[in-house]
């Protein structure tokens, strides 16, 4: 495939392709196009060269854009690290990926230092799309830019290497191809829909699927694409309003602030809320249907490239709960133990196969253990009933907070870190904002008190702070079953 966003620039140069909606900022398709060819020939005087592996720990801002097209034209696999994991969190990510090179600003560039002087015995190149502050980095602005001939990808070409997180808390990379980003974008836009004017606004980080995705459907759509670096609630509605926006997507905690923050029509113009992250309540739900919201409740997976499946506003008002029907060409089935299929009404584990599901990750084990001939084993449990799909829970422990995933295994490892600290469970509990936080019991060492204001503040030094328990309570022992297995319905008995 030729590049997108050049193909883009030859058919509608004028058209808008950017707006930054923190500085009230407009790129062309031609600007942006412009930017990108140079921001590319920077990176290339710098060394980078097809099938490097680049690295980004970028906000949501259009110089994210400019080196995520630059890595596309340049024929480098884009690695998108979340810019709110610590040094040491990043430092395993960037070993684990095998970055070559690693591109963050001035709000990121001291993570990005110490994180590749971490992770191996020679530094990884740390380039900033601001000015350099600290001595290891370079400031990409200042180098000349090289001539660059696009590459031309291959459909099996992997095209970007996102992180997700298993229930052992090691950070798996996924390997995701142009075959897939490309299969998603269409199979979308024929359960979303597509205005000729769309603009999608994005107030998500550029590292999830969530947030990603727009922006590599955004010259293939022809559409619009609003940034916004942080979701506030306030900003985000007036940016609907300011910018004609029609579609966007949100997660259940974002959703509800921006309900919370407005009265009647959130936006005329507005006619797609793709709602995925976590499961949606019914009082949301029923919240979007009183103030005409057109949400559309999704399941997806960082290894399907975004959306599995996905309902209609109509789908998800008349069946409670339900992620609607699987996306053209993905095939979704539930599953016992053994693979047999399970009959619709009973539970078992979700499997999906189709051209949008990744060939596996960098891992050969994880590959091994979750991918096999009948596609991809979720994790997830569900059930299905008339076409219609409901996700019910989980196989393993994954905490999702705030549409973030949380291993409880890589919290319990930061708080057994303590010195004060010998033993601890962790669970996902109810939360009316977050739909689950992060809950821990913990048994204090003999002879020690340690206090929870003390292990949050080891944990922050440690974790994301999406990952630091929320509420800790301290315990003399952990319950546990009779083959010595947490017992984790036990455990959130006892965690308000």
């Amino acid at each position: 495939m030729r590049d997108p966003l050049a193909d883009r620039a030859a058919v509608t140069p004028e058209a808008t392709a950017l707006i930054d909606a923190d500085r009230d900022e407009r790129w062309s398709v031609a600007d942006l196009d412009s930017a990108v060819e140079r921001t590319a020939g920077r990176l290339a005087t710098l060394g980078v060269r097809p099938g490097d592996r680049l690295g980004t720990l970028l906000p949501t801002r259009p110089a994210a854009v400019r080196v995520i097209y630059a890595a596309v034209r340049l024929g480098a696999t884009l690695v998108p690290l979340g810019a709110r994991l610590t040094p040491d969190e990043l430092a395993v990510r960037i070993e684990r990926a095998d970055v070559t090179t690693l591109v963050c600003d001035a709000t990121t560039e001291a993570d990005a230092v110490a994180a590749t002087a971490a992770a191996g015995d020679v530094p990884v190149p740390v380039v900033s799309v601001d000015d350099a502050d600290a001595e290891r980095v370079t400031a990409l602005d200042t180098h000349p830019p090289e001539a660059v001939v696009p590459q031309d990808w291959a459909l099996d070409s992997t095209l970007l290497i996102p992180f997700t997180s298993g229930t052992t808390g090691a950070p798996k990379g996924v390997r995701l191809t142009l075959r897939n980003v490309l299969a998603s974008a269409v199979a979308s836009v024929f359960r979303l829909g597509l205005r000729r004017d769309e603009t999608w606004h994005v107030a998500l980080p550029l590292h999830h699927v969530g947030g990603l995705t727009p922006v590599l459907r955004m010259p293939l759509y022809g559409m619009t694409v609003v940034l916004r670096d942080s979701f506030d609630a306030a900003a985000v509605a007036a940016d609907f309003e300011r910018y004609d926006v029609t579609a966007t997507s949100l997660v259940p905690t974002t959703l509800s602030r921006l309900l919370d923050a407005t009265e009647g029509d959130i936006c005329p113009t507005l006619r797609t809320v793709l709602l995925g992250g976590a499961p949606a309540t019914g009082t949301l739900l029923d919240r979007c249907v009183e103030r005409s919201v057109p949400v559309f409740p999704t399941y997806g997976m960082t290894e399907t490239a975004s959306q599995i499946a996905t309902a209609t506003p109509a789908e998800a008002a008349s069946h409670p709960g339900t992620v609607g029907r699987p996306l053209f060409w993905t095939d979704l089935s539930v599953r016992d133990d053994e693979g047999n299929a399970r009959p619709p009404g009973e539970t078992g584990e979700l499997v999906v196969s189709g051209p949008t599901v990744s060939p596996g990750y960098l891992d050969a084990e994880a590959t091994a253990a979750a991918f096999g001939d009948g596609g991809l084993r979720t994790g997830d449990v569900g059930y299905r009933e008339d076409g219609l799909f409901w996700v019910v829970g989980r196989t393993d422990d994954l905490i999702v907070t705030g549409g973030e995933n949380v291993a409880p295994a890589e919290v319990v490892d930061a708080l057994r870190d303590h010195p004060d600290v010998a033993d601890a469970a962790v669970v996902g509990v109810p939360d009316a904002e977050w739909g689950e936080r992060v809950a821990a019991l913990v048994v204090p060492r003999e002879g020690a008190d340690p206090a929870a204001s003390a292990l949050d503040e080891h944990c922050r030094a440690r974790l994301a702070g999406y990952k630091v328990p929320r509420t800790i309570r301290f315990v003399d022992a952990i319950p546990r079953t009779a083959s010595g297995t947490v017992d984790r319905a036990a455990v959130r008995d006892r965690l308000p």
